[in-house]
């Protein structure tokens, strides 16, 4: 199986492409940021969202596009321009008929660290632990969406609960 992860931004937009392995081991195939000029236009700068992942999709072919989910903080301009970033993505995906995955940034922060408050370094740490890299990928971004990646594998393989482990009938 093939991931494509990203971490979805107007400015930056960071991805990862990662491969499962046998047993616990993944390899990272790619990982880079896609940017736009900010002196652009909104709609100029998604439509290079849009044809970036669409060319990454081509080139790698993923099983699957996981995008992280937006983030909703104080600022409510910042909270829509992003989402105008994930649908342009996700349209992507969904052009290529490619099975989407979204995950909150505490989910993947939970995945891969074990903590769903940890910091940026600690996830782009453990992301080179993970995938037995020299150092962890940059710039932070790309790190960012290797992440995003991993967390669709990681989950993907894990089996689902019986029904006694769910619930806890005996």
């Amino acid at each position: 199986m093939k991931v494509l992860g990203i971490d979805p931004g107007t400015a930056v937009m960071g991805y990862g492409v990662v491969e499962r392995g046998t047993g616990p081991r993944h390899r990272l195939v790619e990982c880079g940021t896609l940017t736009t000029r900010a002196r652009d236009t909104l709609p100029a700068r998604l439509r290079l969202l849009h044809e970036g992942t669409t060319a990454l999709i081509a080139r790698h072919a993923p099983d699957a596009v996981a995008v992280e989910s937006a983030f909703y903080g104080k600022n409510v301009r910042t909270t829509v321009v992003l989402s105008h970033a994930r649908g342009v993505i996700l349209l992507a995906a969904e052009e290529a008929g490619v099975t989407i995955a979204e995950y909150s940034p505490a989910e993947v922060k939970k995945t891969i660290v074990g903590r769903g408050a940890a910091l940026k370094p600690q996830v782009a740490y453990m992301v080179a632990q993970l995938l037995r890299l020299s150092a962890p990928p940059r710039p932070a971004d790309a790190a960012d969406g290797v992440a995003v990646a991993l967390t669709h594998l990681l989950l993907a393989l894990k089996p689902l609960p019986t029904l006694r482990q769910a619930t806890g009938v005996r």
